[in-house]
């Protein structure tokens, strides 16, 4: 609920920032209440979940209903492969022959890389940096398929996220189709188990946050709306009706990390508004500390 001040509040808002006190922006609007208002502005539905990891502090807005996942369920794959490998049932350096034949729509990486072989870790580098679909199905393939994802999903406490089919097909998000999707809550707290917690082993958490880290298709997004001092390790994805989200652990300067899980889905609108939807959704994640 947005706070109407008085003239007193306001004039110590001043003085607290005449003097060098932090104090969220006057005006400023929680995550929660601009998905509210994004809902009402886009007419479409939108589900938010934020956690101050420092305080344990939550910002949610439909957190608990089904939203399809697109691409951001990437990070989940490639975690369930470093933990496959980590396991010594597979080998991060274990090579796959990329075929012509195997090529989906949005490959920038795998589509040069035809008639030669690919790494299981190149394959999940290109997929967390560059959203690469084929390399996002050789890792598929690599576990067993999708169901294998939802298995890795449930032994790391998360009940609600499921995988069921590969690239493309699984960007449909037909409204009502539970297949392919998660919540928002679901989703940041298994990111949160596997980037900040005891999900993965030490070495893997580093190399996913890494790989997270230097994801290059994000930036209209969560990262439109914080500062540049701020370091995002995120995943975003996109599919049909309208559906745009985006995974994210965002570490500002001397605060604890945010947990952020945003999407929207229901009907088609133009991607420029989806992106900046979320973004305004950085924003207000920004202006919990600014």
């Amino acid at each position: 609920m947005q706070t109407t001040f008085s003239a007193t509040a306001h004039a110590i808002a001043l003085v607290a920032l005449s003097t060098g006190i932090a104090c969220v922006q006057v005006g400023a609007r929680a995550p929660d209440e601009v998905a509210a208002k994004l809902e009402d502005r886009l007419e479409t539905r939108v589900g938010v979940f934020v956690l101050d990891t420092g305080t344990g502090e939550t910002w949610e807005h439909r957190a608990d209903e089904r939203f399809p996942m697109a691409s951001t369920f990437k990070s989940f794959a490639c975690s369930a492969l470093l933990d496959k490998a980590a396991k010594g049932s597979l080998a991060l350096d274990d090579t796959v022959a990329v075929e012509v034949s195997d090529l989906v729509t949005y490959s920038p990486v795998t589509e040069k890389r035809v008639g030669s072989r690919l790494s299981l870790r190149e394959a999940c580098e290109a997929t967390l940096r560059t959203s690469d679909n084929t390399a996002a199905n050789i890792v598929l393939e690599a576990l067993g398929g999708p169901q294998a994802v939802t298995d890795f999903m449930r032994s790391i406490g998360d009940d609600a996220t499921r995988l069921d089919r590969y690239e493309t097909a699984l960007n449909e998000a037909r409204p009502g189709d539970a297949r392919d999707t998660t919540t928002p809550r679901a989703a940041a707290e298994s990111l949160r188990t596997l980037l900040l917690d005891d999900g993965l082993g030490a070495s893997d958490r580093q190399l996913l946050g890494n790989w997270m880290r230097s994801n290059e298709v994000a930036g209209p997004l969560l990262r439109a709306g914080i500062p540049d001092t701020w370091i995002a390790a995120d995943r975003s994805g996109a599919g049909g009706f309208g559906t745009r989200g985006v995974t994210a652990v965002l570490w500002p300067p001397e605060h604890a990390p945010f947990v952020v899980a945003a999407y929207l889905t229901g009907r088609e609108i133009p991607m420029e508004s989806r992106n900046e939807a979320l973004a305004e959704i950085g924003r207000a994640v920004a202006g919990l500390v600014e």
